[in-house]
């Protein structure tokens, strides 16, 4: 299932897609050619020999299914504009917000009443595209704005689980503040933990287990974020969440203090 959206055309900037669990998609089908989507899956599938594991930092695209197309963004290009003013404004809230259009984003706002947490066709709110395009800056706008980071899609996909997804961590940071729910399944059979293992984001993983991420949720393809990361040959994923399990196991052993 992808994130599009049939009446307006995000023709400057990729579409994200949502990751599909109910079918076995292999991580090495991931597009090499700047094509236009890539759907994921929960299902765990043998890396490529001799392909070592993606560098799993926070803001890191690899094992992300949400991609920028080639036409970047101003922040990404360091530019003034990342498009001509005419065509920036002819664009949707919703496709300002992805690609971290700030300014003209600002003015859009100030122009309608309740522009602030309008849903598309699915669902998505300017917040939830900004979450899955990794556009900090313009989510910490909207939140500031009085964007409300609670709201599910009506697939109950959440701006928490799509910033998972892409392992965006600082993104995640933000949205725990505003006290989301860290565990909400969606109807594609995920958590945000499970998203993020299978992105391979070991900073994401860390952060949404030092706040209490479920590790016994299962995926729909039945497995749970140690399986997945078992499975995938994920190493560094593996002993964040065994280090975890470890901590967890050792504050139990940890007696009262005595009166």
């Amino acid at each position: 299932m992808e994130l599009t959206q049939p009446s307006e055309d995000l023709s400057l900037t990729q579409q994200p897609p949502t990751p599909e669990f109910g079918e076995s998609e292999d991580p090495r089908d991931e597009a090499q050619d700047g094509s236009d989507t890539v759907v994921l899956s929960l299902f765990p599938c043998t890396p490529e020999p001799g392909n070592p594991e993606p560098d799993a930092g926070a803001s890191s695209p690899q094992g992300n299914s949400l991609k920028h197309s080639t036409t970047l963004t101003n922040r990404q290009r360091g530019n003034e504009v990342s498009a001509l003013p005419a065509t920036l404004d002819s664009l949707s809230i919703h496709q300002l917000a992805a690609q971290g259009e700030l300014s003209q984003l600002k003015e859009h706002l100030r122009k309608g009443d309740n522009l602030i947490n309008k849903p598309d066709e699915r669902g998505f709110t300017p917040l939830i595209w900004a979450s899955a395009f990794g556009e900090i800056e313009t989510v910490r706008f909207l939140l500031e704005w009085g964007a409300d980071p609670h709201i599910l899609a009506k697939e109950r996909e959440s701006a928490l689980s799509l910033a998972s997804t892409g392992g965006y961590t600082d993104i995640v940071g933000l949205l725990l503040e505003r006290d989301v729910d860290i565990n909400i399944y969606d109807w594609n059979g995920g958590t945000p933990l499970l998203y993020a293992v299978r992105g391979n984001h070991v900073k994401c993983v860390e952060a949404l287990l030092a706040r209490g991420a479920d590790l016994t949720t299962e995926a729909d393809s039945g497995y749970t974020p140690m399986d997945l990361a078992v499975a995938l040959g994920y190493r560094k994923v593996q002993q964040v969440i065994e280090n975890h399990i470890l901590k967890l196991f050792q504050n139990n052993l940890v007696p009262d203090d005595p009166e």
